[in-house]
């Protein structure tokens, strides 16, 4: 009798096991990044080394949002990453991530998800999560992000705001970073520091879900003073009003604004503790 009932219980724990959920990781690149953003600084491969298994990315176009699958993506624990036209405006951004954040809802029903927002892609994400129809979300990490806005961004409009027909020179000779500065002014008044009428100002006044928050700020050490492009105070969101005090404050010893191995370890510390 004890034997069946022990075969029994093996039966149904093997049940279950093969059943287990797996948890899912939403990777969502900054401005001028891409999917490749996360191999190219070494973030997956410190996610792979850690039992994390690639899923696929998603890239988004004038016909939706494609998925390219990775193979065996069968793991309890799986990425994915997305590529989004960074040069567009939050707005535009934030409705392709809702898309895909749907799309990954209908693959793994009723799995957890995290998302991780690297610099303007961790506005996106907020943006996403605060409009809504989004099940799931377990956390939201971001990484170095605007939150508050940034001066950069003002900076970069006052450069490339140059009245005709003193435009026609620069259009000519401003060369590729111009041009690509001049395409992407509808960003930068989105990250300009917030203030009423602004689009942080209105994003930082709205409830956000209830979920877990984490903000990796970077600085020298003490200081987090930020880096060259973000300031401290703006990557730490619970100096935004609608957060205060709901986010965990993550500090690293970085100046540099871009993606690294060691957001790969931040990453995974965070959720190994999360999960």
């Amino acid at each position: 009798m004890k034997k069946k009932i022990l075969t029994f219980l093996v039966l149904v724990a093997g049940l279950f096991m093969s059943a287990a959920r797996a948890d899912v990781l939403v990777l969502v690149h900054g401005y001028l990044g891409s999917a490749q953003s996360w191999d190219t600084s070494g973030v997956t491969a410190v996610l792979e080394n850690h039992g994390w298994q690639r899923a696929g990315v998603f890239v988004s176009g004038p016909g939706g949002n494609q998925l390219i699958p990775a193979p065996g993506n069968t793991g309890e624990r799986i990425f994915y990453t997305v590529d989004l036209p960074s040069e567009a405006p939050v707005l535009v951004q934030s409705f392709q991530l809702r898309q895909i954040l749907q799309s990954i809802n209908t693959l793994h029903a009723n799995e957890p998800i995290s998302i991780v927002g690297h610099s303007a892609g961790g506005v996106v994400a907020r943006v996403a999560l605060v409009r809504g129809d989004i099940d799931n979300i377990k956390s939201l990490i971001t990484i170095a992000s605007p939150h508050l806005g940034t001066g950069r961004a003002e900076q970069a409009l006052d450069v490339t705001d140059v009245p005709f027909p003193l435009s026609m020179v620069t259009d000519f000779f401003g060369g590729t970073t111009y041009d690509t500065a001049m395409r992407s002014r509808s960003l930068f008044v989105d990250l300009v520091r917030q203030r009423p009428g602004t689009l942080l100002f209105w994003l930082n006044s709205l409830p956000h879900p209830d979920i877990e928050y984490f903000s990796v700020v970077r600085g020298q050490p003490a200081l987090m003073t930020g880096d060259y492009i973000v300031p401290g105070y703006s990557q730490d969101m619970n100096n935004v009003p609608a957060l205060q005090g709901r986010s965990t404050l993550i500090k690293v010893n970085n100046t540099d604004h871009g993606l690294n191995v060691l957001d790969g370890s931040v990453i995974v510390s965070v959720l190994a503790d999360t999960i």
